[in-house]
């Protein structure tokens, strides 16, 4: 696990949140904004693994304002965390990479009640590696103007997620 690529791109997303027109912080906010929340740095939840091909079915998602997405199922990965065996779906978006929405026993908590996110780009010989350490809030989490994929029942975890991005209270 790279610490420093991984403090580098907390420190480069909280730049874009205080400073950026483009972040989902609007301008009181973004002046208040002190940085986000992150979980410390958890190499036990770094898993390169074997995907297993999926059915590539079309799956609508809903979204955070009641709106539809279509997305390709692509793959599983399986892996263990606390002693379980979970299994998480990736989902094609049409852009390179997968992209992961899950929730886990720390939504609702600790982490945003919705669920968060991973994207992922498939290693050279297949794997892919899930880096929990960059799990993070969709931006609905930080304003209700953004319609935002809702992690479906087959990415629910019933373990805990600890890494990543952690809630983010709004003012």
């Amino acid at each position: 696990m790279d610490i420093e690529k991984l403090v580098a791109h907390r420190k480069e997303k909280d730049e874009l949140f205080s400073t950026s027109p483009h972040a989902p912080l609007d301008h009181s906010q973004q002046e208040q904004f002190s940085g986000l929340s992150y979980f410390e740095p958890n190499a036990a939840l770094v898993f390169t693994l074997e995907v297993e091909p999926a059915d590539r079915a079309a799956i609508t998602i809903q979204t955070s304002d009641g709106r539809e997405r279509v997305y390709r199922r692509d793959g599983h990965v399986a892996f263990e965390v606390a002693s379980k065996e979970v299994r998480l779906t990736l989902y094609n978006t049409g852009q390179p990479g997968y992209f992961v929405p899950f929730r886990d026993s720390t939504s609702g908590e600790a982490t945003y009640g919705a669920g968060r996110y991973l994207d992922i780009e498939p290693n050279s010989d297949g794997t892919v590696t899930l880096d929990f350490n960059y799990a993070y809030n969709p931006y609905c989490a930080y304003s209700d103007s953004y319609s935002c994929p809702m992690p479906p029942h087959d990415n629910w975890l019933s373990v805990p997620i600890e890494a990543g991005e952690k809630n983010w209270p709004s003012t």
